[in-house]
Protein backbone atom coordinates (compact mmCIF):
# COMPACT_ATOMS: atom_id res chain seq x y z
CA UNK A 1 0.00 0.00 0.00
CA UNK A 2 1.55 3.79 -0.75
CA UNK A 3 -1.45 5.55 -0.08
CA UNK A 4 -0.66 6.19 3.53
CA UNK A 5 1.09 8.94 5.17
CA UNK A 6 4.43 8.46 6.82
CA UNK A 7 4.20 8.61 10.76
CA UNK A 8 6.35 10.18 11.96
CA UNK A 9 4.88 10.16 16.00
CA UNK A 10 4.17 6.26 16.91
CA UNK A 11 1.96 6.38 20.39
CA UNK A 12 2.85 3.89 23.21
CA UNK A 13 0.63 1.08 23.62
CA UNK A 14 -0.19 1.70 27.22
CA UNK A 15 -1.98 5.21 26.35
CA UNK A 16 -3.21 6.99 27.75
CA UNK A 17 -0.20 6.85 30.05
CA UNK A 18 -2.06 8.89 32.91
CA UNK A 19 -5.73 9.29 34.07
CA UNK A 20 -7.38 10.90 36.82
CA UNK A 21 -7.64 7.19 37.73
CA UNK A 22 -3.91 7.18 38.79
CA UNK A 23 -3.93 9.88 41.21
CA UNK A 24 -3.61 9.82 44.94
CA UNK A 25 -6.14 12.31 45.84
CA UNK A 26 -9.41 13.09 43.67
CA UNK A 27 -9.33 15.29 40.94
CA UNK A 28 -11.46 15.51 37.57
CA UNK A 29 -8.94 15.06 34.46
CA UNK A 30 -5.72 15.63 33.75
CA UNK A 31 -3.54 16.67 30.99
CA UNK A 32 -1.38 19.29 28.80
CA UNK A 33 1.67 18.04 30.75
CA UNK A 34 4.83 19.89 30.62
CA UNK A 35 7.93 17.70 30.90
CA UNK A 36 11.51 17.52 31.83
CA UNK A 37 14.79 15.13 32.17
CA UNK A 38 16.14 15.23 35.79
CA UNK A 39 19.46 14.91 36.69
CA UNK A 40 19.32 11.51 37.79
CA UNK A 41 17.37 10.44 34.35
CA UNK A 42 13.87 10.59 36.12
CA UNK A 43 11.34 12.05 33.66
CA UNK A 44 8.96 14.54 35.28
CA UNK A 45 5.95 15.62 33.97
CA UNK A 46 4.03 18.80 35.75
CA UNK A 47 0.43 18.20 34.76
CA UNK A 48 -2.79 20.31 34.91
CA UNK A 49 -5.12 19.39 36.93
CA UNK A 50 -8.36 20.17 36.60
CA UNK A 51 -11.04 19.36 39.97
CA UNK A 52 -14.96 19.88 39.98
CA UNK A 53 -15.43 23.15 39.76
CA UNK A 54 -13.08 23.38 36.57
CA UNK A 55 -10.11 25.10 37.94
CA UNK A 56 -6.76 23.78 37.17
CA UNK A 57 -3.36 23.28 39.19
CA UNK A 58 -0.19 21.79 38.38
CA UNK A 59 1.10 18.41 40.09
CA UNK A 60 4.11 16.49 39.51
CA UNK A 61 4.40 12.97 38.35
CA UNK A 62 7.74 11.27 37.99
CA UNK A 63 9.02 7.85 36.39
CA UNK A 64 12.28 6.09 35.86
CA UNK A 65 11.45 4.94 32.13
CA UNK A 66 9.06 8.05 31.44
CA UNK A 67 6.29 5.15 30.38
CA UNK A 68 4.45 3.68 33.58
CA UNK A 69 5.19 3.71 37.82
CA UNK A 70 4.81 7.00 37.98
CA UNK A 71 5.44 8.12 41.39
CA UNK A 72 2.57 11.22 41.69
CA UNK A 73 3.15 14.25 44.71
CA UNK A 74 0.14 13.41 47.31
CA UNK A 75 -0.62 17.05 47.31
CA UNK A 76 -0.70 19.52 44.73
CA UNK A 77 2.56 20.52 43.65
CA UNK A 78 1.70 24.19 42.40
CA UNK A 79 -1.41 25.51 43.56
CA UNK A 80 -3.15 28.82 42.09
CA UNK A 81 -1.80 31.81 44.73
CA UNK A 82 -4.89 34.24 44.16
CA UNK A 83 -4.05 35.98 47.50
CA UNK A 84 -1.03 37.66 46.60
CA UNK A 85 -1.37 36.82 42.62
CA UNK A 86 -5.15 37.53 41.91
CA UNK A 87 -4.23 36.96 37.94
CA UNK A 88 -4.54 33.54 39.31
CA UNK A 89 -8.18 33.40 40.73
CA UNK A 90 -9.91 31.03 38.51
CA UNK A 91 -6.31 28.65 38.30
CA UNK A 92 -3.27 28.42 36.09
CA UNK A 93 -3.08 26.03 33.42
CA UNK A 94 -0.69 24.32 30.50
CA UNK A 95 2.57 24.34 31.48
CA UNK A 96 6.16 24.21 29.69
CA UNK A 97 9.43 23.84 31.17
CA UNK A 98 12.74 25.06 30.27
CA UNK A 99 15.91 24.30 31.47
CA UNK A 100 18.16 27.82 31.68
CA UNK A 101 21.55 26.64 32.64
CA UNK A 102 22.64 30.15 33.09
CA UNK A 103 20.59 30.70 35.58
CA UNK A 104 20.75 26.80 36.88
CA UNK A 105 17.34 27.05 37.14
CA UNK A 106 13.94 25.16 35.61
CA UNK A 107 11.75 28.39 34.14
CA UNK A 108 8.16 27.23 34.08
CA UNK A 109 5.47 29.60 31.61
CA UNK A 110 2.44 28.97 32.27
CA UNK A 111 -1.76 30.05 31.91
CA UNK A 112 -2.78 32.29 34.65
CA UNK A 113 -6.54 32.25 34.76
CA UNK A 114 -7.81 35.63 35.51
CA UNK A 115 -11.43 37.51 35.79
CA UNK A 116 -10.39 39.48 32.28
CA UNK A 117 -9.07 35.90 31.06
CA UNK A 118 -5.85 34.07 30.65
CA UNK A 119 -2.58 35.37 30.90
CA UNK A 120 1.09 34.47 30.76
CA UNK A 121 2.68 33.90 33.87
CA UNK A 122 6.27 32.72 35.16
CA UNK A 123 7.75 31.37 37.82
CA UNK A 124 11.18 29.31 39.14
CA UNK A 125 12.19 26.27 40.50
CA UNK A 126 15.45 24.40 41.38
CA UNK A 127 13.47 20.96 42.61
CA UNK A 128 10.17 21.48 41.53
CA UNK A 129 8.82 21.76 45.73
CA UNK A 130 9.88 25.34 46.13
CA UNK A 131 8.77 28.11 43.62
CA UNK A 132 9.39 31.75 42.87
CA UNK A 133 6.35 33.28 41.15
CA UNK A 134 7.00 36.02 39.04
CA UNK A 135 3.26 36.68 38.20
CA UNK A 136 1.92 37.32 34.84
CA UNK A 137 4.37 38.82 32.39
CA UNK A 138 1.54 38.98 29.38
CA UNK A 139 -1.82 40.17 30.17
CA UNK A 140 -5.00 38.77 29.14
CA UNK A 141 -5.72 37.39 26.45
CA UNK A 142 -2.65 35.30 25.93
CA UNK A 143 -1.16 31.93 26.25
CA UNK A 144 0.86 28.86 24.98
CA UNK A 145 3.90 30.26 26.30
CA UNK A 146 7.36 28.92 26.44
CA UNK A 147 11.15 30.42 26.96
CA UNK A 148 14.05 30.23 24.87
CA UNK A 149 16.86 28.02 27.01
CA UNK A 150 19.60 30.83 26.64
CA UNK A 151 19.93 34.63 25.61
CA UNK A 152 19.58 35.92 22.09
CA UNK A 153 21.84 38.63 21.18
CA UNK A 154 21.66 39.35 25.11
CA UNK A 155 18.41 39.74 25.69
CA UNK A 156 15.54 36.45 26.40
CA UNK A 157 13.39 35.76 24.31
CA UNK A 158 9.64 34.62 24.61
CA UNK A 159 6.99 32.49 22.20
CA UNK A 160 3.81 33.05 23.03
CA UNK A 161 0.02 33.83 21.92
CA UNK A 162 -2.04 37.03 21.77
CA UNK A 163 -5.31 37.15 20.92
CA UNK A 164 -6.11 40.39 19.15
CA UNK A 165 -8.87 39.71 16.77
CA UNK A 166 -10.84 36.07 14.95
CA UNK A 167 -7.49 34.64 14.51
CA UNK A 168 -4.56 34.14 16.80
CA UNK A 169 -0.97 33.57 15.95
CA UNK A 170 2.26 33.12 17.32
CA UNK A 171 4.41 36.03 18.62
CA UNK A 172 7.82 36.47 20.09
CA UNK A 173 9.16 38.79 22.58
CA UNK A 174 12.07 40.16 24.38
CA UNK A 175 13.61 41.00 27.77
CA UNK A 176 16.87 42.13 29.51
CA UNK A 177 15.31 41.25 33.02
CA UNK A 178 12.76 38.57 31.83
CA UNK A 179 9.79 40.97 33.92
CA UNK A 180 9.72 43.66 31.58
CA UNK A 181 8.79 42.41 28.14
CA UNK A 182 9.00 44.57 24.47
CA UNK A 183 10.44 44.57 20.84
CA UNK A 184 7.42 42.35 19.98
CA UNK A 185 7.61 40.00 16.66
CA UNK A 186 5.14 38.40 14.98
CA UNK A 187 7.02 34.76 14.45
CA UNK A 188 3.96 33.37 12.87
CA UNK A 189 0.81 33.86 11.75
CA UNK A 190 -2.70 31.36 11.40
CA UNK A 191 -3.50 30.50 8.14
CA UNK A 192 -6.67 31.68 6.51
CA UNK A 193 -9.16 29.45 4.54
CA UNK A 194 -9.96 26.09 4.96
CA UNK A 195 -6.01 24.89 6.37
CA UNK A 196 -5.90 23.23 8.78
CA UNK A 197 -4.48 26.03 11.11
CA UNK A 198 -6.33 28.34 9.56
CA UNK A 199 -8.33 29.49 12.56
CA UNK A 200 -5.66 29.73 15.45
CA UNK A 201 -2.13 28.45 16.28
CA UNK A 202 0.24 28.42 19.00
CA UNK A 203 3.68 26.91 20.69
CA UNK A 204 3.22 23.40 21.77
CA UNK A 205 5.91 22.08 23.71
CA UNK A 206 9.31 24.75 24.22
CA UNK A 207 11.47 25.35 21.05
CA UNK A 208 13.97 22.16 20.32
CA UNK A 209 17.72 23.93 19.49
CA UNK A 210 19.20 21.66 16.63
CA UNK A 211 22.03 22.77 14.02
CA UNK A 212 19.25 23.70 11.16
CA UNK A 213 17.54 25.84 13.28
CA UNK A 214 14.50 25.83 16.25
CA UNK A 215 12.19 23.07 15.47
CA UNK A 216 8.67 23.77 16.50
CA UNK A 217 6.02 21.68 16.74
CA UNK A 218 3.01 23.54 17.03
CA UNK A 219 -0.87 23.47 17.04
CA UNK A 220 -3.41 24.63 14.64
CA UNK A 221 -7.17 24.83 15.34
CA UNK A 222 -9.91 24.19 12.28
CA UNK A 223 -13.48 25.44 13.54
CA UNK A 224 -15.77 23.24 11.92
CA UNK A 225 -19.25 22.75 11.68
CA UNK A 226 -19.17 19.98 14.53
CA UNK A 227 -16.52 22.38 16.39
CA UNK A 228 -12.62 22.64 16.86
CA UNK A 229 -9.94 20.58 15.48
CA UNK A 230 -7.01 20.45 17.28
CA UNK A 231 -3.74 18.72 15.10
CA UNK A 232 0.49 19.40 15.66
CA UNK A 233 2.21 21.04 12.63
CA UNK A 234 6.22 21.37 12.15
CA UNK A 235 8.25 24.42 11.18
CA UNK A 236 11.86 25.65 11.81
CA UNK A 237 13.07 29.00 12.59
CA UNK A 238 16.00 30.53 12.42
CA UNK A 239 18.57 30.19 15.82
CA UNK A 240 20.06 33.42 15.45
CA UNK A 241 16.80 35.31 14.11
CA UNK A 242 14.42 33.18 15.88
CA UNK A 243 11.48 35.37 14.31
CA UNK A 244 11.98 34.44 10.87
CA UNK A 245 10.72 31.10 9.70
CA UNK A 246 12.70 29.07 7.55
CA UNK A 247 10.05 25.81 7.32
CA UNK A 248 6.40 25.39 8.05
CA UNK A 249 4.13 22.31 7.24
CA UNK A 250 1.39 22.27 5.00
CA UNK A 251 0.19 19.21 6.35
CA UNK A 252 -0.45 18.38 9.73
CA UNK A 253 2.01 15.66 11.56
CA UNK A 254 -0.18 14.13 14.22
CA UNK A 255 -3.45 14.56 14.71
CA UNK A 256 -6.32 12.93 17.07
CA UNK A 257 -7.49 9.47 15.94
CA UNK A 258 -7.76 7.07 19.03
CA UNK A 259 -11.12 6.95 20.79
CA UNK A 260 -8.80 8.69 23.90
CA UNK A 261 -8.09 11.85 22.12
CA UNK A 262 -11.68 11.66 20.00
CA UNK A 263 -14.07 11.50 23.29
CA UNK A 264 -13.09 13.30 26.68
CA UNK A 265 -14.24 16.78 27.85
CA UNK A 266 -13.00 18.58 24.73
CA UNK A 267 -13.05 15.83 21.88
CA UNK A 268 -10.84 15.87 19.32
CA UNK A 269 -7.53 17.50 20.69
CA UNK A 270 -3.92 16.27 20.90
CA UNK A 271 -2.69 19.04 22.73
CA UNK A 272 1.51 18.54 23.53
CA UNK A 273 2.99 20.84 26.08
CA UNK A 274 6.45 18.83 26.96
CA UNK A 275 8.85 16.31 25.72
CA UNK A 276 12.32 14.80 26.41
CA UNK A 277 15.07 14.11 24.04
CA UNK A 278 16.71 10.43 24.77
CA UNK A 279 20.42 9.89 25.40
CA UNK A 280 20.99 9.68 21.65
CA UNK A 281 20.12 12.72 20.62
CA UNK A 282 17.57 11.77 18.18
CA UNK A 283 14.18 10.28 20.27
CA UNK A 284 11.73 11.91 21.10
CA UNK A 285 9.08 11.24 23.47
CA UNK A 286 6.30 14.11 23.53
CA UNK A 287 4.07 14.11 26.25
CA UNK A 288 0.31 15.42 25.26
CA UNK A 289 -3.02 16.54 26.38
CA UNK A 290 -5.70 14.04 25.25
CA UNK A 291 -9.23 15.43 24.58
CA UNK A 292 -8.65 17.34 27.82
CA UNK A 293 -9.22 14.33 29.79
CA UNK A 294 -5.70 12.50 29.80
CA UNK A 295 -1.84 12.11 29.27
CA UNK A 296 -0.81 9.82 25.62
CA UNK A 297 2.89 9.57 25.02
CA UNK A 298 4.36 9.04 21.48
CA UNK A 299 8.15 8.63 20.13
CA UNK A 300 9.72 10.27 17.16
CA UNK A 301 12.58 10.99 15.87
CA UNK A 302 14.42 14.62 15.68
CA UNK A 303 16.16 13.75 12.30
CA UNK A 304 13.32 12.23 10.55
CA UNK A 305 10.96 15.41 11.53
CA UNK A 306 13.98 17.98 10.16
CA UNK A 307 13.92 15.77 6.69
CA UNK A 308 10.48 15.32 6.62
CA UNK A 309 10.14 19.05 6.76
CA UNK A 310 12.65 20.05 4.56
CA UNK A 311 10.59 18.02 1.83
CA UNK A 312 7.62 18.96 3.07
CA UNK A 313 7.52 22.97 3.89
Amino acid sequence: MTNHYPELFHRHDLNPILTAANWPYPVHSVFNPAATLLPDGTTLLLCRVEDRRGHSHLCAARSANGVDNWQIDSQPTFMPDPQHFPEELWGIEDPRITYIPELKKYAVVYTAFSRYGPGVALAFTEDFRQFERYGVIMPPEDKDAALLPHRIDGQWALIHRPVSGPRAHMWISYSNDLRNWGSHKLMMEARWGAWWDANKIGLSPPPIETPQGWLVIYHGVRNTAAGSLYRVGLALFDLNVPDRCLKRSDEWVFAPEEPYERFGDVGYVVFPCGYTIDSDGDTIRIYYGAADSSIGLATGSIRNLLSWLETHG
